[in-house]
């Protein structure tokens, strides 16, 4: 990534070059794991099974597409801003600092049981990104902020499925996806 810095030559009207190079890493890794989300959606969309997965199956779909719209704006943004976005996958895995999801075929509770902690992990970390552009670049902010809100939303929906009639979430304390997966399906089995 260090060459990718050293590439931008300008950058926006009132913005200096360093702040733009903050601005353009912090996006990067922002591509990467909107990319990564969405990857990880399309798989859990292809490998759901069970009573609810016609439900789960088409309610991920609908995420990937959004999901997929929020890399370009972030991708757009980096050039705007005068870098070069790096969609590869190489450099995806290069500069990440998680794992891949590791559910593969699983009844649709394991699958939304999981992707609560990848939604805990991309939320979070969106939402540093928001913060580190509060005085440097409300646009990149804003574009955030209005990704945030999508991303939220759709972990809302997956927590639909997790939460018991009284607000508990069947993932509640779990440390990995493996973990939440089991957890999520031990409840809907003990459900009555």
């Amino acid at each position: 990534m260090a060459s990718q810095r050293s590439k931008v030559s300008y950058t926006v009207p009132g913005m200096s070059m360093e702040d733009s190079r903050q601005i353009i890493s912090l996006l990067q890794m922002r591509l990467h794991s909107l990319n990564d989300l969405s990857l990880t959606l399309k798989h859990v969309h292809w490998n759901v099974v069970g009573p609810h997965f016609i439900a789960v199956h088409e309610m991920i779909d609908t995420q990937v597409n959004q999901v997929r719209a929020m890399a370009d704006d972030v991708a757009e943004r980096i050039s705007t801003l005068g870098g070069e976005p790096n969609g590869t996958p190489g450099a995806l895995v290069r500069d990440r600092s998680w794992d891949d999801y590791s559910i593969g075929r699983a009844e649709s509770i394991e699958h939304l049981g999981a992707l609560d902690l990848v939604y805990d992990s991309v939320i979070k970390d969106h939402r540093e990104a928001m913060q580190a552009t509060d005085t440097s670049d409300p646009v990149t902010q804003d574009i955030l902020i209005e990704q945030l809100r999508g991303l939220e939303l759709f972990q809302w929906f997956v927590r639909a499925h997790l939460e018991s009639s009284g607000g508990a979430l069947s993932t509640q304390n779990a440390a990995t996806e493996v973990a939440a997966a089991g957890q999520a399906a031990d409840q809907a089995r003990n459900q009555p």
